[in-house]
């Protein structure tokens, strides 16, 4: 029973579970159809190794061949075993991934058991899978490879320019963390769609950890950039419009909408809700025309009420500091 291929981005725990979604059941595959992994993490085989396999009375764990190819991805050295012993078949498990999938199996598969990968393989591999995978985190790498996140960190600032430019790293659990400034904007911008969000949603979609989500909260509700700039302060201080001359009202409803002190509370949304522009910007007298006739005192009393409560916020905003 064959079973579909699934992304690499997922962990490789137990590589030679039968239920993994990556393999087929164990099955005994001509030994005359296989070849070396074209791009095996391993530079040389042990001779010695491969004789203590074959002259070993203990059944080995079957071999990985990548399907598409009939590539031994992992078992090269059971297979040379086999093969010193005069074997026309061998136990082997077929992988449904593509080439880039079956290398990173390799890696992390030779790097854990059997004969493990030299240092300097190791780091070649993690070399190689910063070239498929640059959005894949240092820990993460190195994980499959075997080494030290710092190891894989030095190896990625030492190559900084050869590989694709990534916008975050990918964590074994399937998050992407993006860089500082794009997670935070990232994070602003999904708590302005959503101002009732919880940190920890918003930090899970963003990349970000759940305190630095908080944070960009606070600061989004303070009126500051969710970016902290050196040097710089917050904006709230600023006045929409020039002192001295009227502001196009359009211009000054866009920026306040658009303000996260206004738009993070109930408050402030409540005054964005009145200061829409009545009427669209229709023609008042076009409007009132077509007002029945019997309407038109109450609306005209209500009309004058409303003026005199926009006189009274405006003389109280006129005394705010």
């Amino acid at each position: 029973m064959t079973v579909s291929a699934v992304s690499a981005e997922e962990n490789f725990a137990d590589p030679l579970n039968r239920e993994s979604r990556f393999y087929s059941n164990v099955v005994n595959v001509p030994i005359r159809d296989l070849t070396p992994f074209a791009a095996a993490p391993r530079t040389a085989e042990d001779a010695d190794h491969v004789r203590a396999l074959a002259e070993s009375a203990i059944a080995p764990p079957p071999i990985v061949v990548h399907r598409a190819t009939s590539q031994v991805v992992d078992g090269l050295h059971r297979l040379r075993a086999a093969q010193l012993r005069g074997e026309k078949t061998i136990a082997a498990v077929y992988f449904d991934g593509d080439v880039k999938e079956a290398y990173v199996l390799a890696v992390k598969l030779n790097a854990t058991h059997g004969l493990p990968l030299t240092l300097a393989d190791r780091k070649a591999a993690a070399r190689e899978i910063l070239s498929l995978y640059p959005e894949w985190s240092d820990r993460r790498i190195a994980g499959v490879a075997g080494l030290s996140p710092k190891t894989v960190a030095a190896i990625r600032r030492r190559s900084d320019g050869e590989f694709p430019r990534s916008t975050g790293r990918l964590a074994s659990n399937g998050v992407l963390y993006r860089s500082n400034e794009q997670a935070r904007r990232r994070a602003a911008e999904l708590f302005e769609a959503d101002p009732d969000a919880s940190a920890r949603e918003v930090a899970l979609a963003a990349g970000v950890s759940v305190t630095t989500a908080k944070d960009v909260r606070k600061r989004l509700r303070d009126g500051e950039e969710p970016v902290s700039r050196k040097g710089s302060k917050p904006a709230r201080g600023a006045a929409i419009g020039t002192a001295g001359r009227r502001a196009d009202p359009a211009y000054v409803l866009d920026r306040m909408r658009r303000d996260p002190a206004l738009r993070f509370t109930e408050s402030g949304r409540a005054v964005l809700r009145w200061l829409e522009v009545p009427f669209g910007g229709a023609d008042l007298r076009t409007v009132v025309d077509k007002i029945p006739s019997h309407c038109a005192p109450g609306l005209a009393e209500v009309a004058r009420q409303r003026s005199r409560d926009w006189d009274q916020l405006a003389e109280l905003l006129d005394h705010c500091t």
